[in-house]
């Protein structure tokens, strides 16, 4: 921390795991290049963990939080129902809507399009699979749906997101 600089300042409060994850990662990482860098790092995540409230009123547990995420990897390629996913966190579809947007900063379609185009992305990379394929099997409607939501989300096309990632 620089002079002045105080924990709270480093991070807002209520991160996601997966943000505090990534950090202590990208920490291990550089910690035999940058060690400073990495001391950073570590205290940015120990301060997102002290932030961070004990019993979080209004959001979701962890074992919610844990079922949702293997449900809409199970159903990735397939219409995922705000229902379906408030009754694996056994919840009234409301409730459920209010505490997935607390917990995670994104209502629930939002955060399945981002699934949907984190895998795309992965599947463009290690696979020469034609993009309409991918599209579906992403769960979009079609190539057309796909390249407009990915261009939403990476700001580049389907095709030249793919063509950018080539080895040269």
């Amino acid at each position: 921390m620089t002079i002045g600089q105080t924990r709270q300042d480093l991070s807002p409060a209520g991160a996601p795991a997966g943000l505090i994850a990534a950090l202590l990662r990208e920490a291990r990482e550089t910690l035999d290049v940058d060690r400073a860098a990495a001391r950073l790092l570590v205290l940015r995540a120990a301060a997102m963990l002290d932030a961070a409230p004990e019993a979080a009123p209004g959001r979701l547990a962890p074992w919610q939080i844990r079922r949702i995420d293997a449900h809409i990897e199970e159903n990735i390629g397939s219409t995922i129902p705000v229902e379906a996913l408030a009754a694996c966190a056994k919840l009234s579809a409301g409730y459920f809507g209010r505490a997935f947007k607390a917990s995670f900063g994104e209502t629930p379609h939002t955060y399945i399009l981002r699934k949907r185009m984190d895998r795309a992305r992965r599947l463009m990379r290690e696979t020469s699979a034609p993009l309409a394929a991918i599209a579906l099997e992403c769960g979009m409607a079609d190539q057309s749906h796909f390249g407009r939501t990915f261009r939403r989300f990476t700001g580049m096309s389907p095709h030249a997101w793919r063509r950018s990632m080539a080895p040269a």
